[in-house]
């Protein structure tokens, strides 16, 4: 039986910005709705419907949602509906390999040269992370999960990687926002956290790496946890 999810933040307004193009803004809104889980499995994605809300032509809605079609996050049926997909796990195993195999690279660069601003800005980091988890916030956990791991792909100097791997990462993000809420997970993440920087300050990489390596392995090794709790959420 499903685990009710917790209830979600108050959407943003459907304002786009008009200096910009109007589709890669629909794509934005809509797969952060998806990973976040607002936009549950299952859930039909209407054209008319979404033009309305964005006051857009049905042309953007189309564009955008091929996009999301083409990270694997919407099945599209033409001339009869487009639907938010179940959690792939296999596309989030994938991603999975993609992430450890660069962030072991990173945190090994970072320790081996450790750098006191970035530090800083990392604790910093974990202080925010702190506050939101007491705060029973955890879609703005996630998104400072995400400010964390991206300031060390900055600090490493290969921020276009970070794009690509967020690319790639929507059915394991969406596994994670199904995770966190659950007892005990977000202090793990504080945990693992706190031990990566704790190993890159130490000039020790490692530990950093193992430190790494125990963080990213969190979520799929709770994976039974998770599929009990959510099982129409998911597919193998």
């Amino acid at each position: 039986m499903n685990s009710p999810l917790p209830s979600p933040q108050p959407q943003r307004p459907h304002q786009l910005d008009r200096s910009r193009h109007a589709a890669p803004q629909v794509f934005e809104r809509l797969r952060e709705a998806i990973i976040t889980m607002q936009l549950t499995p299952g859930t039909v994605l209407s054209r008319a419907e979404l033009a309305l809300q964005f006051g857009l032509s049905q042309t953007p809605i189309r564009d955008a949602l091929m996009k999301l079609g083409e990270e694997g996050l919407v099945d599209i049926f033409p001339q009869h509906a487009t639907v938010v997909r179940a959690v792939d796990i296999a596309m989030a195993r994938q991603a999975h390999f993609l992430r450890r195999s660069i962030e072991l690279e990173i945190v090994h660069t970072l320790a081996s040269s450790p750098n006191e601003g970035l530090i800083l800005r990392l604790k910093s980091s974990i202080s925010n992370q702190t506050a939101l988890a007491e705060s029973g916030d955890y879609s703005a956990f996630v998104e400072a999960d995400q400010a964390f791991h991206r300031q060390m792909y900055e600090a490493a100097n290969i921020p276009d990687l970070w794009a690509m791997v967020r690319r790639h990462s929507g059915h394991l993000d969406r596994l994670r926002a199904l995770h966190v809420p659950i007892p005990g997970k977000a202090h793990a993440v504080l945990r693992d956290h706190a031990a990566i920087v704790k190993a890159i300050a130490a000039g020790d990489p490692a530990a950093a790496q193992d430190a790494l390596r125990t963080h990213l392995s969190g979520t799929l090794s709770h994976l039974d946890e998770i599929r009990e709790r959510f099982p129409h959420y998911l597919k193998d």
